[in-house]
């Protein structure tokens, strides 16, 4: 994708997004009106339902020869890629676009946007079964299992999205991992198969185009092999399943800035796959850098620990917790010691402020 490209899909994301979407805690009473109220462009289609009887919802577009599957919310926490998705929904109806309509010519795309909607009610990652979908793709206990398992039979995708959210903690260097790609892996020895190469090359492009915007806010999630998980049974079954965790970025808890990204990096990967490019560019996924787990929201630096006679840096996560139907950020203390390794979201330096005792630490909350 050229940079004229990429600097309107910018401009777009900024001024175009769908607007009714907002913030962590999305539930199925937000994307109801807007399957509803999807142009006829789309074919919509209620698949089935969640464990509580939710309904979930199948769209589709296109007419193109090469099938392309994207999901969201299995883990009801992770909102951040259903939002991208309603974005992209909005982006495919534009008549007037030379890259949308040659998107359509050549691939027809199927949505199922939020498939744990019981999770995404009440803010977790497993559904009302107590059952993470990410980790029930061999047992298939779950009935929101059942129905991507069934639209992956019918549809027979050359290739999927798999969309998540992961954690502030982790990084790329002293930057937050603000969107990390993963090729799943087949099995236990993480050999790259063909398969492998096909992802790997679409992730590439999507790289190549966002490193443009967020330079060094690029991971590579760890491609270690979970004989129940997903992507990797899917990729495994070979269809193409290119991995897509959306993460932080500087102060943006909303994950509204991370969502254009996320959106970004689904426009880029869908047109690399519809213009027919060369897929034998994989060995440059592996030059994008691993994830590390060493980022961190909060980071008081030289607080004087009395009990331990020494100076201290106190390393800080939120947890999230709903209360009231809204995403509420608690700080938790998650380490203790000498934290030059770590970065984090705001560092704060306290000059040798005295605490007594671990546990007064957690007065700085307080402040």
């Amino acid at each position: 994708m050229n940079i004229t490209d990429l600097d309107t899909l910018v401009s777009w994301s900024k001024n175009h997004k769908e607007n009714n979407l907002f913030g962590r805690y999305l539930t199925y009473a937000d994307i109801e009106p807007l399957v509803k109220d999807l142009s006829q462009k789309f074919s919509k289609e209620i698949i089935g339902h969640s464990y509580k009887g939710i309904p979930i919802h199948k769209i589709t577009i296109g007419s193109g020869k090469i099938k392309i599957l994207l999901w969201s919310q299995m883990h009801g926490n992770e909102s951040t890629g259903t939002k991208a998705l309603f974005d992209l929904l909005k982006w495919l109806d534009d008549d007037g676009n030379l890259m949308v309509n040659e998107i359509l010519k050549a691939c027809t795309l199927v949505f199922v946007p939020m498939l744990n909607p019981d999770g995404a009610a009440v803010y977790t990652r497993v559904n009302a079964q107590n059952i993470d979908l990410n980790r029930d793709a061999v047992a298939v206990k779950a009935p929101e299992s059942k129905i991507l398992q069934a639209v992956l039979k019918d549809v027979n995708p050359k290739y999927c999205f798999n969309l998540h959210d992961q954690r502030t903690i982790f990084n790329v260097g002293d930057n937050p991992a603000t969107i990390s790609f993963l090729a799943p892996s087949e099995e236990e020895s993480r050999k790259v198969t063909e398969g492998r190469k096909i992802t790997m090359s679409v992730i590439n492009a999507m790289f190549s185009s966002l490193t443009q915007l967020i330079p060094g806010q690029i991971g590579r999630y760890t491609d270690e092999f979970y004989p129940t998980a997903t992507g990797d049974n899917f990729q495994k079954a070979g269809y193409y399943t290119i991995l897509i965790e959306a993460g932080h970025y500087q102060d943006d808890y909303n994950r509204e800035e991370v969502r254009r990204f996320n959106f970004i990096s689904l426009v880029t990967g869908i047109s690399f796959i519809a213009s027919g490019e060369d897929n034998s560019n994989y060995e440059a996924y592996f030059e994008i850098p691993n994830n590390e787990k060493s980022f961190l929201d909060i980071i008081y630096k030289n607080i004087e620990l009395v009990e331990e006679n020494k100076l201290v840096d106190v390393g800080v996560l939120f947890k999230e917790t709903l209360e009231d139907k809204k995403v509420i950020f608690r700080p938790a203390i998650e380490v203790i010691g000498n934290l030059s390794d770590y970065n984090a979201n705001t560092i704060i330096n306290k000059k040798g402020e005295k605490y007594n005792t671990k546990l007064s630490l957690s007065k700085l909350f307080d402040n």
